[in-house]
């Protein structure tokens, strides 16, 4: 009974290198999603919950190598938690570091017309932007002066002020 308790505790690496692997996934892996897009989880598709699933594996032997034990799991933990807490302090702290991670918005469209080359740039296909703009209660392009893509993902928009809904 020792034994298997003692191998919870018993750890295959240092661990520092828990942590160095730790800090060196988080880095690449919050790169790499900021370099491919902005969608809050509310709007994810099964293909991206399928990608988050599969980065999730493969990541994991970049993090806990050989090892297997519960410490080794929870000093991954702890950093990852550290790690994020980090982030959310340094982007709460600098706006260049909160441009870094969290991006910019970026117009879509303007007094009815969709800026369809931004919609490229932002991997967002016209009948997803069509779908969100109905959502909002848009029924046609004319009634909108500003979509916004906002840094969380979501798209934002702003009625004509000369259109249908200004009598509102």
């Amino acid at each position: 009974m020792s034994g298997a308790f003692d191998s919870l505790f018993s750890l295959s690496m240092p661990w520092w290198e828990f942590v160095l692997r730790a800090v060196v996934v988080y880095v690449v892996v919050l790169v790499l999603m900021r370099l491919t897009g902005k969608r809050t989880v509310g709007q994810l598709t099964p293909f991206d919950l399928l990608v988050v699933v599969l980065l999730g594996n493969a990541v994991q032997n970049s993090l806990i190598g050989e090892d297997s034990s519960l410490l080794g799991g929870l000093i991954l933990a702890a950093t990852l938690l550290g790690l994020n807490s980090l982030v959310g302090r340094l982007s709460a702290h600098s706006r260049r570091f909160d441009r870094f991670i969290e991006g910019v918005p970026v117009i879509l469209a303007r007094r009815g017309e969709v800026f369809r080359e931004q919609l490229t740039r932002q991997a967002i296909s016209e009948q997803d932007f069509a779908i969100a703009r109905r959502a909002a209660g848009y029924a046609t392009l004319s009634e909108i002066e500003l979509a916004v893509l906002e840094t969380s993902g979501e798209i934002t928009f702003i009625p004509r002020r000369d259109g249908p809904r200004a009598a509102e």
